[in-house]
């Protein structure tokens, strides 16, 4: 008898974060140009050029610059926008002709709790465990930026 082979794994990434502030105000940091552009990088990292249509069907091109002057060039089109409460979007790394490599889906859901939000972040599917966790990384230095924004 022959065995049948196992389904190759496919990573996924799930954050969570209850952020100090309302729905409202966290979904607005996503979907405003203005605030996107001084949170949606990971730490030390700068957007020096960010185009986007935030809307179902709209799609993005960002630039992020690491501290040591590598440029990091990302896009996306965006799926799905809920107010408050969902912004579902693909995202791939591209070189400066914006050509893509691989593409994940990230949704991030925003629910209230108690005057707070409660933000989940699933990206799906990766090519490994190491773009996962490397993701995850930059994800949750990400997120950091963003609830030092809130405050502000």
């Amino acid at each position: 008898m022959t065995a049948m082979p196992q389904a190759q794994a496919r990573p996924e990434l799930y954050i969570q974060r209850t952020l100090d502030a309302p729905r409202e105000l966290v979904f607005r940091m996503w979907t405003e140009g203005e605030h996107l552009e001084k949170w949606s990088c990971p730490t030390g990292f700068t957007i020096p050029f960010s185009e986007g249509d935030i809307r179902p069907g709209g799609s993005f091109r960002t630039c992020m610059r690491a501290p040591d002057g590598t440029d990091h060039w990302l896009g996306g089109t965006y799926k799905e926008i809920v107010a408050p409460e969902k912004i579902a979007f693909t995202h791939a790394w591209q070189d400066e002709n914006g050509n893509s490599e691989h593409e994940t889906v990230v949704t991030v859901t925003l629910a209230e709790k108690d005057g707070k939000t409660l933000l989940t972040l699933h990206q799906a599917f990766f090519v490994s465990e190491a773009s996962r966790d490397g993701h995850e990384t930059g994800w949750n230095e990400t997120l950091d930026q963003l609830e030092r924004h809130l405050v502000q």
